[in-house]
């Protein structure tokens, strides 16, 4: 697909001007052109899952509205994913939870096996699509107190322990098909909500658990393991075990990838700040794109300052190689599609605008100490015609430009995400 006539002059006024300033932005959009977002299936269906009994959201997580149309199995997840895609410029990925298998035949956490998620590896191949995993520690008997791998019970633990085993060995499947790696985050939401009398010991005991889940060394052309810290979360509100001090040290001293989620910090802390300081110690990161607001970590990402300030951090920094973007949110209070388009569409615009800076003269101005040139070229940044470029890429890659893109979302909820009732159907 080609750009309109009028999308295609401003493009070319627009690259006239970031030009002027030493951009080259086709250079900018060949580059955004090869980054993958990874795109968290969670979103579709408010973290339910499709487990047979379709275990109630808790241990940390809440997800509020009651939009309707969510994705009651795997094939109208799929459904809703292929729409959302299409209207996202690029080539992305797909980060699934554990508990998003084909359980035709019932399967605990810790029984699960690639099988359960071959219908997710053929669908990924067809679509052309590589997949990322995550264990699913929460909405489960065996997390109903908030303890999973730091549990005082070694019965418990050692559930949550093979559970991890069991997701370790899919990834691995999922990366071998893909031919790139499979990251699998492994987030713990294990804390207490009041001060605790005893911070040591459940973090020795995390420690041990996962020194057990990781024992069996995989190949990481295969997959890749991740470890996410969080400060607080509804229920562990005093104390969580796996904070950030306690993964980054993890992380360095197993050589495991760190994952930073942009809600999981003090409201006035952000990620940005982060990234550069632990790239010094880490091969590579995974960042968790997400909005804070207040107290609640995951709504649908917009364009703020600190998203633009993440995407600075990455390619200032030179990072695009070392940094793997995903995204975690969930919001049942507008259509769940549209929320995968505008959180996905503003991290690409956010990686573009970057793109686009001219860092060559930016740190220049830097190095000589020119810091009124540095301020100057920055504020003048903000109103270089960005819009223009992004309209022009979308259109090229054959996506919708502008908002164009929710007439299709609408369409697509009257026709058929309209009709689904709050009970699945069974899956055959």
């Amino acid at each position: 697909m080609t750009s309109t006539p009028n999308c295609a002059a401003a493009f070319e006024l627009a690259s006239e001007q970031y030009a002027s300033i030493g951009v080259n932005v086709k250079a900018a959009l060949s580059m955004l052109s090869n980054i993958a977002v990874s795109v968290h299936c969670w979103q579709g269906d408010d973290v339910v899952g499709f487990e047979s009994d379709a275990r109630a959201l808790g241990d940390g997580l809440a997800v509020t509205g009651n939009y309707p149309g969510r994705a009651r199995n795997a094939d109208e997840l799929r459904s809703d994913l292929r729409l959302a895609y299409s209207l996202i410029p690029g080539k992305h990925r797909l980060n699934l939870h554990a508990l998003y298998g084909d359980f035709e035949t019932p399967a605990d956490r810790d029984e699960i096996e690639v099988s359960h998620f071959q219908g997710w590896i053929d669908w990924a191949r067809d679509q052309q699509i590589s997949l990322d995993f995550n264990p699913s520690f929460f909405s489960h008997r065996n997390a109903s107190d908030g303890f999973t791998l730091a549990h005082s019970d070694p019965g418990i633990r050692q559930f949550w322990i093979d559970h991890g085993i069991a997701c370790r060995k899919i990834a691995a499947a999922m990366g071998a098909e893909q031919g790139n790696p499979c990251i699998n985050n492994f987030w713990v939401p294990d804390g207490y909500k009041d001060t605790p009398a005893n911070r040591r010991q459940p973090r020795e005991r995390l420690a041990d658990s996962l020194d057990a889940v990781f024992a069996e060394p995989l190949a990481t052309d295969h997959t890749l393991d991740a470890v996410e810290c969080k400060l607080f979360g509804i229920g562990s509100e005093s104390y969580v075990v796996g904070s950030h001090e306690f993964y980054m040290g993890y992380a360095m001293s197993r050589n495991k990838v760190l994952c930073l989620d942009a809600g999981h910090f003090h409201p006035t802390e952000v990620i940005s700040d982060k990234i550069s300081s632990v790239l010094m110690y880490l091969p590579q990161i995974l960042l968790h794109v997400s909005r804070g607001v207040r107290w609640d970590s995951d709504h649908v990402v917009t364009f703020t300052d600190e998203l633009q300030a993440i995407m600075q951090e990455i390619v200032r920094g030179g990072y695009l190689q070392r940094v793997n973007i995903g995204l975690d949110f969930f919001d049942a209070s507008i259509n769940r599609v549209a929320a995968w388009v505008i959180g996905t569409r503003n991290v690409l615009k956010a990686l573009l605008a970057a793109l686009l800076e001219p860092v060559d003269l930016l740190q220049k101005a830097e190095a000589e100490g020119d810091y009124t040139t540095r301020l100057a070229l920055m504020e003048e940044q903000k109103t270089m015609p960005l819009g223009a470029v992004w309209d022009y890429y979308c259109e090229s890659t054959g996506v919708p430009s502008g908002s164009q893109w929710l007439t299709n979302v609408r369409h697509y909820e009257d026709s058929i995400s309209a009709d689904r009732s709050e009970i699945a159907p069974s899956i055959i």
